[in-house]
């Protein structure tokens, strides 16, 4: 089954499929989202956080009714935290990290244009942790991807940066950590651990905390883990 809330998009045969959850986290996912809530969704590879957030924030965001026009999705610059090095403009130096992405909106969408297609109309736009100081987020909908590679510093920022009437939806897995092994390991670890521990004390974030139980990329994924 498939649906659309936007006239114009249904014109060009561009459909948002309908997903529905597969585990019992994934339930509580879009009932806790349909709640208002903000959500941080924290646990096992394989287990769809990435992609029922993205299909949630464009739902919404297709929804003609919605007051929200945009979703941003957001994410560190790891392994470097600084993509300075890299050749190009700020743009060309972030798309490594847009690759994720690509199939996700293709899937969704099953159209293998409909990311660069949402991206074009400014509907949708990714934006690295190395540039989000000064910003603030307003009317739209904020997707904070691989959230166990951001130091506190950059948690920070991005709190901080929600304006009036923002959504946000942490993901991410603390076993898949690309913290450089430094003598501050340890402490840059722990900042996850600590971003959930306070989110946790909020009464307008919901953490689902997703399991071995949760994982549906495949039967060997979740053999392994």
């Amino acid at each position: 089954k498939q649906v659309n809330n936007n006239e114009a998009f249904s014109k060009l045969n561009f459909i948002l499929k309908e997903i529905t959850p597969l585990s019992q986290n994934q339930k509580l996912t879009f009932t806790d989202y349909a709640s208002n809530k903000n959500l941080l969704l924290i646990g096992s590879a394989g287990s769809g956080k990435t992609f029922l957030s993205t299909y949630l924030g464009i739902n919404e965001i297709l929804n003609s009714s919605s007051e929200k026009k945009k979703l941003y999705i957001c994410r560190t610059a790891e392994p470097s935290k600084n993509v300075g090095f890299l050749p190009g403009t700020i743009k060309e130096k972030t798309k490594v990290y847009e690759s994720p992405y690509y199939p996700i909106f293709g899937q969704l969408f099953e159209r293998g244009d409909a990311y660069e297609y949402l991206k074009n109309k400014g509907m949708i736009e990714f934006i690295s942790t190395s540039y989000i100081r000064g910003l603030t987020f307003d009317d739209c909908i904020i997707i904070v991807d691989e959230v166990q590679n951001l130091e506190w510093n950059e948690l920070y920022a991005i709190m901080t940066r929600i304006g009036q009437n923002c959504r946000i939806i942490f993901c991410g897995d603390y076993k898949q950590s690309d913290l450089k092994n430094n003598y501050k390991l340890d402490n840059r670890k722990n900042d996850i651990l600590k971003f959930i521990d306070v989110v946790k004390r909020m009464s307008s974030f919901s953490v689902i905390e997703f399991g071995h139980d949760d994982i549906i990329r495949s039967k060997i994924v979740k053999e392994f883990i």
